[in-house]
């Protein structure tokens, strides 16, 4: 299995920690074909991955703060207030991976090593602390919420693993969506509303 095909499998089982409440408040908006995943690989690899996530967002939990505790200047006239307020961030060292190879998944060595500044799941996302006054990688990742929440969990995530194995990662259609967006504000451009930003860019997908 490619790294590619390990990110959808390590995907589908993302949504197994807190989903009910979430999928409940937000229902999907739009549907994607699902990723094909290999059920005998899944089977067997799923219970430990389950394992290791549910603990670990259960384990980082204390430490989310906020989106408004930066006190940002800017994402107020990008984001809405009540979002900015609901969605935490969670400031860290290096980012959670799962420890793929003590999973028997060897060969997914290096993707424990990857050196991502932040990651998303549902409304929480995991940051640097290196970078963790970039309010641009905040605007970056707060984009993955709203696709969240627009596509719901199972939606998000075989969009996300769909595209990985068509295009590759910056190319993907949601990361290309959220580098497209950040780009946009670094710039300084015309302030735009970044819901309907991507709820727009979710409708050409379909």
């Amino acid at each position: 299995m490619r790294r590619r095909e390990f990110i959808a499998l390590l995907g589908r089982v993302a949504i197994v920690y807190p989903l009910g409440a979430f999928a409940q408040q937000h229902a999907p908006l739009v549907q994607i074909r699902p990723a094909l995943v290999n059920p005998e690989e899944f089977r067997i690899a799923y219970p430990k991955v389950q394992a290791w996530i549910q603990k670990t967002l259960a384990d980082y939990e204390k430490h989310a703060q906020p989106v408004t505790s930066m006190h940002f200047a800017r994402l107020p006239r990008y984001f809405d207030y009540d979002l900015l307020e609901a969605v935490k961030f969670i400031p860290i060292d290096q980012l959670p991976m799962p420890p793929l190879s003590a999973m028997g998944l060897g060969r997914f060595a290096a993707f424990e090593q990857d050196n991502f500044n932040g990651v998303t799941y549902l409304d929480r996302y995991f940051i640097k602390r290196t970078v963790v006054t970039e309010e641009a990688l905040h605007f970056h990742e707060l984009i993955h919420v709203i696709q969240w929440r627009l596509l719901g969990p199972e939606g998000f995530l075989t969009a996300y693993a769909n595209g990985l194995d068509e295009f590759g990662y910056e190319n993907s259609p949601l990361e290309k969506m959220a580098y497209d967006a950040e780009a946009a504000f670094r710039r300084s451009s015309v302030i735009f509303d970044a819901d309907k930003f991507v709820a727009e860019r979710l409708a050409r997908l379909q």
